[in-house]
């Protein structure tokens, strides 16, 4: 019977490694470009090439994606900048300021076609209508909410059911009479322009309760109307609208404020951003946090270009990060797989029709190869039974964990272990002990650790007292299976207490 090489045991893959995720990691290259404040809003045009606007301070720069270069600059405001968003066919673009002034920019030529002013207090949120392009949604910290006749420059209706600063909202793409919104009164309102009223407060009559007295920073609303996310301190809501506004889901995964939410081109993902430094990306399936970006500051803002090339991030240090995804040209792939059909084509008929003329004659023999894989050194000395001397191969410093344990567990099931660990002196006894010892707390190697270290301690129990070098591996390996008890025990205290905390304030929430 042919030797079979020893098996190296891979470890379940972490979420860095799934398909998922090594697509969000493809969002490389990153660029960083510094602003003259911290950058408040990015938004990506829908038309190609998709520019995207930058708010910073008293200006909103328009930026190229492919060069990440500045091709118009405008600062014609009277106070600090807000929320440049831009129309669905690129050439008109809207900003609020804080001293709630509204104007209406041609991108082509910089010009301010409309000046709105109504609001007494900071606009934070203007945006155009997606469905209706001549409408223009404005919330600012006035506590109102309105909507903007573009040509005609009349409010065709203003919302006043909020308490508090409005900072965040959205006209529905699904139908442009619904109007969502947040504010810092700890509510989520979804409004009607046809009836000029709050047609739903999201979570009832103790949807404040629910989100307590945490301002609402953020709020989305999905493309078919039906559900609605948003984020009030580190928490991240789901809203059934059509169950009149039911919490479905909460999700606490930000240790900070969350102040950015986008979705990815087809609505598929969720992207947060927060001011703990991080993005994570949820699958709206199963809510489930699939990847997590990392970067150096607080993050403000968060847009996904409409090509899924670009991921952009504003900072509260000022600094704008730009990752990229490279695309293959197109036709690559198919190029690469697709079969030249003139030359083949000929080789194939040749060789057909030679298979014909012979085939009555002959007899085809085929012989297949196989190259002999060469064995590892290890291998090599299981094969020849040499268990203790391959044991002490595995056990130098540049073999990898996996490589040593998978070797211990093949010696394990030839009931060979035991020959393998036995008449070692104190040299030879070392680096054994010095694996358990490095490796007794890896959740990936601790149960095989602990029986291996019952074994020793049968075989080598009699002779403590005689190395001090291995009375000290023994003492270390002592102290580390002590405090790992310890942290154990204390998790689970921890958790315990956790889960009371949460059950008691908020059922809903999901670590």
């Amino acid at each position: 019977m042919e030797y079979q090489p020893v098996a190296l045991k891979t470890q379940p893959s972490s979420t860095k490694h799934n398909p998922e995720s090594r697509y969000w990691r493809l969002f490389k290259y990153p660029v960083f470009i510094k602003e003259y404040a911290p950058v408040t809003s990015i938004h990506f045009s829908p038309a190609k090439p998709h520019n995207y606007a930058v708010t910073a301070a008293t200006r909103v720069q328009i930026y190229a994606p492919r060069t990440q270069k500045v091709t118009k600059s405008i600062s014609r405001f009277k106070d600090v900048a807000r929320s440049g968003n831009i129309r669905s066919d690129g050439k008109l673009m809207v900003a609020g300021d804080d001293s709630g002034l509204i104007q209406i920019f041609d991108l082509s030529s910089r010009a301010i076609l409309r000046t709105l002013d109504s609001h007494k207090q900071p606009v934070h949120v203007v945006k155009f209508s997606h469905l209706t392009p001549t409408h223009v949604l404005s919330c600012s910290d006035d506590t109102t909410v309105k909507l903007w006749d573009v040509p005609s420059q009349s409010i065709v209706t203003t919302f006043t059911s909020h308490t508090d600063y409005v900072r965040t909202g959205q006209v529905s793409t699904s139908n442009p009479s619904l109007i969502l919104t947040g504010s810092y009164d700890a509510t989520v309102r979804l409004h009607d322009t046809r009836s000029g009223q709050c047609e739903m407060l999201l979570g009832g009559p103790g949807a404040k309760g629910t989100a307590g007295s945490v301002p609402v920073e953020q709020v989305l609303m999905f493309p078919s109307g039906t559900a609605a996310l948003s984020a009030s301190g580190s928490i991240l809501r789901v809203w059934d609208i059509v169950a009149g506004g039911r919490c479905i889901r909460a999700l606490s995964n930000h240790q900070k404020t969350i102040t950015a939410l986008t979705f990815d081109t087809n609505a598929g993902r969720v992207l947060t951003g927060g001011l703990d430094h991080l993005v994570k990306v949820y699958d709206v399936s199963t809510y489930k946090v699939v990847h997590t970006m990392h970067y150096p500051a607080p993050l403000l803002c968060l847009a996904l270009s409409p090509d899924a090339t670009h991921i952009v991030a504003g900072m509260a240090d000022g600094t704008l990060s730009v990752r990229r995804r490279q695309q293959k040209p197109a036709g690559v792939d198919s190029f690469l797989n697709a079969s030249i059909p003139t030359i083949g084509d000929g080789i194939a008929k040749v060789q057909n029709s030679s298979q014909l003329q012979t085939s009555s004659r002959f007899d085809e023999l085929k012989i297949e190869s196989r190259r002999t894989k060469r064995l590892k050194d290890y291998d090599k000395l299981l094969k020849s039974f040499k268990y203790s001397a391959a044991l002490d191969s595995v056990l130098r410093k540049q073999v990898p964990p996996n490589t040593a344990f998978s070797l211990i567990q093949e010696l394990i099931h030839r009931d060979g272990l035991k020959s393998a660990l036995a008449g070692r002196d104190d040299v030879l006894l070392e680096p054994i002990l010095r694996l358990l010892v490095k490796y007794v707390t890896d959740p990936r190697f601790g149960r095989l650790v602990c029986d291996i270290s019952i074994l020793v301690l049968e075989m080598y129990g009699t002779i403590l007292g005689q190395s001090p070098l291995i009375d000290t591996l023994f003492l270390r390996l002592r102290k580390k299976v002590i405090a790992e008890i310890r942290f154990q025990a204390l998790l689970q205290k921890t958790q315990g207490s956790l889960n009371m905390v949460l059950a008691s304030v908020n059922p809903g929430v999901a670590l």
